[in-house]
């Protein structure tokens, strides 16, 4: 299984970014899909998530109405649209599939992770 997020960079405050993430080795539609980032000596955090059909979106309180979740199942790909990026939002950001009955913002239910792309946002 992997799992390979791209789209991260430097960009300026009030910029936007696509993160993608490519997955493979696994039947994408049965895995709900989530995105999580960790800044420099913070924790893991929830950012987002998505339920296997795409009908169910969640997104953290931080980045409500900046971020968007969303998958595509036929090219097996998930993405976080980026948008108005403020300096606290710098870090890496992981995308996770989680097997489980119901899509959680919990990090112990995901079961595959990407390597993370950097996201950096300069003020």
């Amino acid at each position: 299984v992997q799992l390979q997020a791209s789209g991260g960079g430097l960009v300026q405050a009030g910029g936007s970014l696509r993160l993608s993430c490519a997955t493979s080795g696994l039947i994408f539609s049965i895995y709900h899909m989530g995105w999580f980032r960790q800044a420099p000596g913070k924790e893991r955090e929830f950012v987002a998530a998505i339920n296997r059909g795409g009908s169910i979106k969640w997104h953290s309180d931080s980045v409500k109405g900046r971020f968007s979740i969303s998958r595509d199942n036929a090219k097996n790909t998930v993405y976080l649209e980026m948008s108005s990026l403020k300096p606290e939002d710098t870090a890496v950001y992981y995308c996770a599939a989680d097997s489980g009955l119901d899509v959680s913002t919990r990090t112990r239910e995901y079961d595959y992770w990407g390597q993370g792309t950097l996201v950096t946002v300069s003020s």
